[in-house]
């Protein structure tokens, strides 16, 4: 009677074990499978951020020799936005092209090898009445560049650069640079940043215009962006950029000052114009 009573619980704690180590083990997976939808669920989440904004580019670089003196290079590059689907939006970002018609990869590579073609018949077509009198050899050039500097904040920083020569003493260069909201579909204006009166705007551009130098310089050192001004007002273009410290404007040779001081960029910090940005801009870029 003893040594069945001792086998009897004997079996029950053999069974209380198996139980434990049963609902251990289902507590195991349960947690491994709580992990793993918690990594899938991550991993989901990240791929579809990753996915919301895309951006690819597309290149065309050619040349071709009209003659012993005279040879054309053509080179152009243009960004591709798979994630931006809205044509207003599309539109203002190609701006500098309006045949812009189909804005997927192939569409846009197709493009390039048009304006190429279109560029080189041009020169050939003008050469013709005087491509025999040049004297020496030159390397005539156009290059267009667009390029992705940012995207912050839902805001899309895209610059658009040209630069080219067809004879003359120097060759000649230029920027564009905008900012578009790519939550709202619009390219930023001044009016959704800031509610300065241009006139302010303006005289603060005068007071920050060495701020960040050219490079220009001469026997005597380097040459403030002020002694080579064209004008006497610094206007407050459409040709502006920012981040967290400054928003800045940029004006291509001649536009302002004369081409040795090359491009300037003048920045304007947001201590400079506290009390006039707008909320909406504030609340976006984190603004206190």
């Amino acid at each position: 009677m003893v040594f069945a009573c001792k086998k009897e619980n004997q079996i029950q704690n053999q069974t209380m074990k198996n139980t434990i180590a049963v609902l251990a083990l289902s507590a195991f997976f349960t947690f491994s499978a709580c992990k793993k939808s918690e990594t899938t669920n991550l991993t989901t989440n990240e791929e579809t951020q990753a996915e919301q904004f895309s951006v690819d580019s597309v290149k065309v670089n050619d040349s071709i020799k009209l003659n012993d003196s005279l040879t054309i290079k053509y080179s152009s590059k243009m960004l591709v936005f798979p994630s931006i689907k809205d044509k207003k939006l599309l539109d203002s970002i190609y701006f500098g092209d309006k045949n812009v018609q189909d804005f997927s990869k192939n569409g846009i590579q197709s493009l390039l090898e048009k304006n190429k073609n279109e560029y080189f018949n041009s020169i050939k077509k003008d050469s013709k009445d005087w491509i025999s009198d040049m004297k020496f050899a030159q390397e005539w050039y156009s290059d267009l560049g667009m390029d992705l500097k940012s995207n912050s904040n839902d805001y899309l920083h895209i610059q658009y650069s040209w630069a080219s020569y067809e004879g003359g003493a120097h060759d000649n260069y230029g920027f564009s640079e905008r900012v578009f909201d790519v939550k709202n579909n619009k390219k930023v204006e001044l009016k959704d940043i800031t509610s300065m009166p241009k006139d302010k705007l303006e005289a603060l551009l005068m007071k920050n215009v060495n701020k960040m130098n050219g490079g220009a310089s001469d026997d005597k050192g380097e040459i403030n962006n002020s002694d080579m001004l064209l004008v006497e007002v610094i206007p407050a273009t459409g040709n502006f950029y920012f981040d967290d410290k400054n928003l800045y404007f940029h004006y291509s040779p001649y536009e302002i000052t004369a081409f040795a001081a090359g491009d300037i960029t003048i920045p304007v910090s947001w201590q400079d114009l506290a009390g006039t940005l707008t909320p909406q801009f504030k609340e976006r870029m984190k603004f206190k």
